[in-house]
């Protein structure tokens, strides 16, 4: 357990308790879900940011002391033992459409599981591993599942998966694959959720769930700390910037989000840097949903923090929720930040699909789309001015989803009888 980590704080009541040997972490009080505190007077005055920029690991776990635990053993030849750092390309084409100064994208489509939820699965394997549980389940549209069994390979942990019928078959397979024992459930993903809950309680599994386990948010942090630094390095660029700095924040983050941990993890770490004082702001988001899963932004609208189950049927897996479990915390992340939330239709994040793996060669699934779709409509709104550097979130592969991909791109293949002449005509 990190010394730096004091306790786990309520995002409603704001109540605060020790970490214990908790297996659920959400309030005994209201149910709210919990959020890990730390001492950063104490991890200003004892780290150098600039140690951790030098360090030769690679991996989120050189990030140790802003992390809540570790694995047991990194030594053991594993994904978790060594993932991170994925890449930040920088987007020249797009720039030049919107007419935005610098956009780069953090494509977490690289990492092991071709998915940004590595970051929330690999804190809560190290957590699971600290309690001594052998067997973690999760409710998932397929990335926080596949993410769990990836990282979990090598380990002696077991994986029960919960997911819904209209989980896509790449989805599906990577999870199977790995030796997961999978629940297909009729019905929604909020349905596999609450399925999850109660397994979890009956049985003593250590639950995964996204929101209601606090050690979510802690890992997909990460992803704001490897942007900074990679920024304040010049790495998307190939060179070293001409800064003393070891991490330097964007102007603005764009987030697809559906249950509402992304963004909330990322804003979770682009704080912490600047409670340290490593930074000079906190970026303002961007959120972006689907606008066949309005619960979040009809939130959004009614400038409250009542969320309400809202009925999904959105094409969009990744974001496709009835009620966004960490939906608070999603809110906050915007308004604290100045940003705004957008919707995106489902044609529109089929056709960002085509416009990023044109553009920029990422190919993503539906739900990672839905940042390209924001971003142009943020800059229509005025929310992204032609000065800002901009941070588009990848959250996941289009080989996730690929009769998705084969629905953006329906048409386009010419069939021939395969003679000469019909191509020259």
């Amino acid at each position: 357990m990190n010394a730096y980590l004091s306790g786990l704080r309520c995002t409603l009541c704001g109540a605060l308790y020790g970490i214990g040997d908790a297996r659920t972490c959400t309030c005994p009080a209201d149910g709210g879900n919990l959020d890990a505190v730390y001492d950063y007077a104490a991890i200003s005055r004892d780290i150098d940011p600039r140690l951790i920029a030098a360090s030769p690991d690679r991996s989120v776990w050189h990030y140790a002391p802003l992390l809540p635990a570790i694995p047991a053993d990194r030594t053991l030849p594993t994904p978790l033992a060594s993932f991170g750092w994925s890449p930040l390309y920088r987007a020249p084409r797009l720039e030049s459409t919107l007419g935005v100064r610098t956009i780069w994208l953090k494509d977490d489509t690289r990492l092991p599981s071709s998915s940004f939820k590595d970051r929330a699965s690999s804190m809560v394997i190290a957590r699971a591993q600290e309690l001594g549980a052998p067997i973690i389940c999760a409710a998932s549209t397929g990335n926080a599942a596949s993410s769990l069994v990836t990282l979990c390979s090598g380990t002696a942990l077991r994986m029960v998966i919960f997911v819904p019928q209209s989980t896509p078959e790449g989805k599906l397979a990577q999870i199977l694959i790995h030796g997961a024992r999978v629940y297909a459930v009729e019905g929604s993903y909020d349905d596999a959720f609450e399925l999850a809950m109660q397994a979890s309680r009956a049985f003593g599994w250590y639950n995964r769930n996204t929101g209601v386990n606090a050690w979510t948010r802690e890992g997909k942090k990460t992803a704001a700390y490897e942007i900074c630094e990679q920024l304040a390095a010049g790495e998307g660029e190939g060179k070293r910037a001409e800064t003393p700095a070891a991490f330097r924040a964007p102007d603005v983050v764009v987030v697809p989000v559906g249950d509402g941990n992304i963004i909330s993890g990322l804003h979770k770490g682009f704080k912490d840097l600047y409670a340290l004082g490593w930074t000079s702001q906190v970026p303002r988001f961007v959120g972006v949903t689907a606008s066949l899963a309005p619960a979040l932004y009809k939130a959004w609208q009614s400038g409250g923090e009542r969320l309400q189950t809202m009925p999904s049927s959105t094409i969009a897996s990744g974001i496709s929720v009835d009620l966004p479990r960490d939906g608070v915390m999603a809110l906050r992340a915007v308004r604290e930040t100045g940003g705004i939330f957008v919707e995106a239709s489902d044609e529109e994040m089929l056709d960002a699909m085509g416009i990023l793996a044109r553009d920029t060669g990422i190919f993503v699934e539906p739900a990672s789309a839905a940042a390209c779709v924001g971003l142009a409509k943020a800059r229509q709104l005025g929310a992204i001015a032609p000065g800002d550097e901009v941070v588009l979130q990848m959250t996941g592969s289009g080989l996730k989803d690929v009769r998705s991909a084969l629905a953006a791109v329906a048409g386009r293949i010419r069939r021939i009888q395969g003679r000469l002449e019909e191509i020259e005509n």
